[in-house]
């Protein structure tokens, strides 16, 4: 099968597309044949071992765990293992592939006890393959602040992946929102959810008068300390700079916020494998908008 595979930290030219032998699954795993991944910053950061510490898990020198990014999926079940009961040949799932990464293959396996669920039937592989990894994140980062009805909410970076999908999670739980973000991307945060629109490149969003109940840093670029005075009395500030703990049911229900039409995604490019440099070096960059697609298909 076709992967894209990196032997050294370093720039995307680091990643090569080659022929590699297809995995075969465990007794309780299932092959998927992957119809979409996406580039997020968990792949770039790991292809430059950026923050340091990613060498203490992938390899103080070079790569030796983890060879093959790609933290999210969508495709469908090629092969179970003799012990999976809940999935069957010809499902069409989507997952995230945690730490073992490897979604930029054609194929990959995953336990069935992981975070895999089927796919929702009103999206895409494309769009299906941008939900784990931001959607999971702005979801038990919103459930850890105690996220409830009425609740004033600030989301720092709405219009990234992450921000993009907390900002209609908290519409959901009818959150009354304001998105920071850049100016070409005010319609787009207006039309997700919020209810005000703060734009970074205009005013100071720690100068409002507003105070707010949850503060959610999505892009990791604010602090705890900026953000204090902005809070209303036992108010809480989250960011991505920490770690929340999945849920097995948290893909199940966003999956079913999809499939009730409260859920969608942003996809800002698509790129096939091979041109998987140039996506990383979009994503990089930091003007993505929502999600960056790689189309896993013939090359």
């Amino acid at each position: 099968m076709k992967a894209v595979v990196y032997e050294k930290y370093g720039p995307p030219d680091v990643l090569e597309l080659k022929d590699i032998n297809r995995p075969k699954p465990k007794r309780n795993e299932v092959l998927i044949k992957i119809h979409a991944t996406t580039v997020s910053a968990g792949d770039w950061r790991m292809r430059k071992a950026d923050p340091i510490l990613a060498r203490l898990f992938n390899g103080l020198f070079k790569p030796t765990r983890v060879k093959i990014l790609g933290f999210e999926i969508a495709g469908v079940v090629e092969e179970v293992g003799d012990m999976v009961q809940s999935f069957r040949p010809g499902d069409a799932v989507f997952a995230s592939c945690g730490l073992r990464f490897g979604g930029y293959a054609e194929y990959t396996c995953l336990p069935v006890n992981d975070l895999i669920a089927k796919k929702p039937f009103n999206m895409t592989f494309e769009e299906a393959a941008t939900i784990p990894i931001g959607g999971i994140t702005a979801l038990r980062f919103l459930k850890q602040s105690g996220l409830k009805a009425k609740d004033k909410v600030l989301i720092y970076g709405a219009s990234g992946s992450v921000g993009t999908f907390a900002v209609q999670i908290a519409k959901a739980y009818n959150a009354d929102i304001t998105g920071v973000c850049s100016t070409p991307n005010v319609p787009l945060v207006r039309q997700l959810g919020a209810s005000q629109v703060i734009d970074y490149t205009k005013s100071d969003f720690s100068k409002t008068d507003t105070r707010y109940d949850i503060i959610f840093d999505a892009v990791g670029k604010t602090s705890k300390a900026a953000c204090r005075p902005l809070l209303r009395k036992g108010g809480k500030y989250v960011s991505v700079n920490s770690s929340p703990k999945s849920h097995p049911d948290d893909l199940l229900e966003l999956k079913q916020l999809i499939e009730d039409g409260k859920l969608t995604t942003v996809i800002d490019r698509r790129y096939s494998l091979h041109q998987i440099k140039e996506a990383h070096t979009y994503v990089e960059s930091f003007h993505k908008k929502g999600n960056v697609v790689i189309n896993i298909t013939p090359v």
